[in-house]
């Protein structure tokens, strides 16, 4: 796939379309809501504090004041949040045109969520896992072909699938973090092919941001009060990153940009192999990723853990009644 130097101006009108982004109040979140709300979407706005939403919300407006942006509260941490969030945006909206399961953590000291999981994998896999299976029958029921977009890493190279909760002693920040964006790839390529298996009008998406210059690289270092580690994170953006309005380039394309195909990975071209920095292109993830036996014992696991399990022969009846 060529993408000719696509930019955020090449985006499609999205009037009358619906689209729910995690962790829109910043970073990559907040451009990819602020671009698709700038174009005509209604944007319910996914984001763990509402202060920090709110101000989001009002910066938005500031830029385009007609933008159609619901905010909704949601801590992937907690899995009552993520069955509350769902709950509220059904309540509120009938469509789901697109899904971007883009908020994360990356590189926290350890921590356990709410229902006990490390809270790299909770947050960056269980979390959106469970709430792609409570809105799915909203997403078929959706006329047209609906999308969810799956933010993953150029790090999910480095990572290795872990299903237990390591203890204290031997976590490893890194290792973790790798392996929660292994899962991600893991999850979007098995979810496309549930969507294919039961013939639903869906596409499953992944994308990554290549190094983007965000709050997420310091956030890490801030929770456990390390202020060299995060000046050495502000030190590797400026050097290295892209801004983060270049970042969200290649998730905005698969949420919304054409020609795409289901199950494919979208992120920036390069320059080389290193998918650093450059405008969006279709791009490749390792083998690790697509082991078919790996994703299939994830999901179950996944369901498992979350309780949440996803109902296809019902999303399929939704589907049909809605058209």
């Amino acid at each position: 796939m060529a993408t000719n130097d696509w930019t955020a101006d090449r985006l499609p009108d999205q009037s009358g379309k619906t689209a729910v982004v995690t962790g829109a109040n910043g970073g990559l979140g907040y451009r990819v809501t602020r671009e698709l709300a700038a174009r005509g979407a209604t944007v319910a706005m996914a984001c763990r504090s509402e202060e920090r939403g709110e101000r989001a919300r009002r910066r938005v407006r500031a830029a385009f004041p007609d933008a159609d942006l619901d905010l909704l509260t949601l801590d992937l941490a907690d899995l009552d949040s993520v069955r509350a969030f769902a709950g509220a945006f059904r309540e509120a909206h009938d469509d789901l045109h697109v899904l971007v399961n883009n908020a994360g953590v990356m590189h926290t000291p350890y921590r356990r969520t709410a229902d006990g999981f490390e809270l790299q994998f909770g947050v960056n896999h269980l979390g959106h896992f469970a709430l792609t299976g409570l809105l799915l029958d909203r997403l078929a029921a959706t006329d047209g072909t609906t999308r969810v977009v799956t933010v993953s890493s150029l790090l999910h190279g480095r990572g290795t699938l872990r299903l237990d909760t390591p203890d204290e002693e031997s976590y490893d920040r890194y290792e973790a973090y790798a392996g929660s964006k292994l899962a991600n790839l893991l999850f979007a390529y098995e979810l496309q092919r549930r969507f294919e298996a039961a013939d639903l009008d869906a596409l499953s998406l992944a994308a990554h941001p290549g190094w983007a210059a965000t709050g997420l690289q310091r956030a890490g270092p801030e929770m456990e009060g390390n202020r060299l580690r995060a000046r050495l994170m502000d030190l590797g953006n400026a050097l290295f990153a892209q801004s983060a309005a270049r970042g969200a380039l290649p998730i905005l394309y698969a949420a919304a940009g054409s020609p795409v195909e289901g199950g494919a990975f979208y992120g920036p071209r390069g320059p080389g192999p290193l998918q650093y920095q450059g405008p969006p292109d279709r791009v490749t993830s390792n083998a690790k990723s697509h082991d078919r036996t790996a994703a299939r014992q994830l999901w179950i696991a996944s369901e498992n853990l979350t309780g949440v399990r996803y109902d296809f022969e019902g999303a399929k009846e939704a589907e049909r009644a809605a058209r």
